[in-house]
């Protein structure tokens, strides 16, 4: 198991823990031992399920409970995940997430499922190199994002969840054809003034998302129409405009890429990291996902995404007033490349069906 470093140091290293391991023995033979708990390995189970699935299972689940009870295996757990005691963590909501994590996770500890996930592919125009990020969400601690790049877009995907929202849920959406200009170092700490700028933006992808839909529902009513020719001349305009405003966006990016520029988080902006670059590179405009305990009511609200450098990106969550800071996770993993493009997305696909 790879765990995030404790919260919030996004920056550090991750930290490794085996759960289980495998005696190859003569004969084709082996045998399986689970390594949960704190009193060895001890006897374990393997099932092939499908193809890229598997699921362990431990034969001695009393191996994974402590004399102390609930309470030390809790205290133990806290130490072990959080770096930290309960005695330390004052933020009343934070004690009540803490505990329903450890809840929720000492339940399955006994039988796990497996999934094959694969890292994204990478293009040479990524805004930057795709794949595993660490990130801070407020209370819920460090969580692992993949990030990877659909044409105009970048996503965040979910590789742990929380109460809130859980792992396969595409965390952040960001709109690389919609660049943003931050405002000058003063003013970029008023949050009024931020949110002028975005919810600007926002209007604007709105309205672009209005007329495309309005032309592509006339482009059906005349193609019904059997007016063939007097469709194409309108569609091949609202093609150049729109690459005409993309190209503009991305040259604006690109130039804005040429020069680093101060950055500060505006006064009432929550960090769980006040150790974020005080420079970026540049910004864009993109969504959140937020929702209620259990995945309830769940919508996507306007915030800004910041590219720091080749390893750290920002999010402001404008309806939250928070900051996320993601940090490259700079482990090799072997054999992780998507077969193709289309096994990546179908597997982005089954992912996220699985929680919604």
């Amino acid at each position: 198991m790879y765990l995030p470093p404790h919260d919030p140091h996004v920056d550090d290293p991750m930290r490794f823990k085996p759960l289980f391991r495998v005696h190859l023995m003569e004969r084709k033979s082996a045998t399986v031992e689970c390594m949960y708990g704190h009193k060895g390995p001890h006897n374990g189970h393997i099932q092939i399920v499908k193809k890229d699935e598997f699921s362990t299972k431990c034969n001695q689940t009393d191996h994974h409970r402590m004399s102390g009870g609930r309470q030390e295996e809790f205290r133990t757990w806290l130490r072990e995940e959080w770096g930290r005691t309960l005695e330390d963590i004052f933020h009343e909501h934070m004690q009540e997430l803490i505990l329903m994590k450890f809840i929720y996770t000492s339940q399955y500890d006994n039988c796990l499922t497996y999934r094959r996930i694969y890292l994204p592919p990478s293009n040479a125009d990524d805004l930057l190199k795709p794949g595993l990020f660490k990130g801070t969400y407020g209370s819920h601690g460090l969580e692992i994002v993949m990030l990877s790049f659909h044409g105009k877009k970048a996503k965040g995907t979910k590789i742990t969840g929380d109460p809130n929202i859980p792992a396969g849920q595409q965390t952040v959406e960001i709109d690389l054809a919609h660049p943003i200009q931050l405002p000058d170092i003063e003013n970029l700490h008023n949050f009024n003034e931020l949110s002028r700028i975005v919810l600007e933006v926002q209007e604007q992808v709105r309205r672009e998302q209005q007329e495309e839909e309005e032309g592509q529902d006339e482009e059906e009513g005349r193609s019904q129409q059997g007016d063939s020719q007097q469709v194409e001349q309108p569609a091949q305009r609202d093609d150049a405009g729109a690459e005409g405003t993309e190209a503009a966006g991305a040259a604006a990016a690109q130039e804005s890429a040429l020069t680093s520029q101060p950055f500060v988080l505006p006064v009432g902006v929550i960090s769980r990291n006040e150790d974020y670059p005080r420079t970026c590179r540049m910004c864009f405009y993109g969504t959140g996902l937020i929702a209620g305990h259990g995945f309830t009511s769940p919508e996507r609200t306007p915030g800004i995404f910041i590219l720091f450098d080749d390893d750290r990106f920002g999010f402001i969550w404008l309806e939250l007033k928070s900051f996320s800071l993601y940090s490259r996770i700079k482990v090799s993993f072997q054999n992780a490349e998507a077969p193709s493009r289309e096994a990546f997305d179908e597997m982005l696909k089954n992912i996220q069906s699985m929680t919604t």
